[in-house]
């Protein structure tokens, strides 16, 4: 009982956050897909070395996240300061 009772309260935590920063999802998300095209390209990178391929597709996630998180951020200051209703 107390197992089930820890993965619901985790569902609750998780879907509440998400909720009140939903871009930490999309960043997750677009960093997974980033990862997995990379090892999908991995085969038939060319005469690219290898390390030079990592680095690329480390950029390329690291990127996408700052960017989502960029994005977050300015919607919460939106969210907070201007979308507010005036009392």
């Amino acid at each position: 009982a107390s197992g089930s009772t820890k993965i619901s309260d985790r569902k609750f935590l998780t879907d509440r956050s998400a909720k009140e920063a939903p871009f930490v999802p999309i960043g997750m998300a677009g960093f997974a897909a980033i990862v997995a095209y990379g090892l999908y390209k991995l085969k038939s990178r060319g005469n690219t070395k290898m390390s030079v391929h990592l680095i690329h597709m480390r950029v390329a996630a690291q990127g996408f996240v700052v960017g989502a998180m960029t994005l977050g951020m300015g919607y919460s200051m939106y969210r907070e300061f201007w979308a507010k209703p005036k009392p």
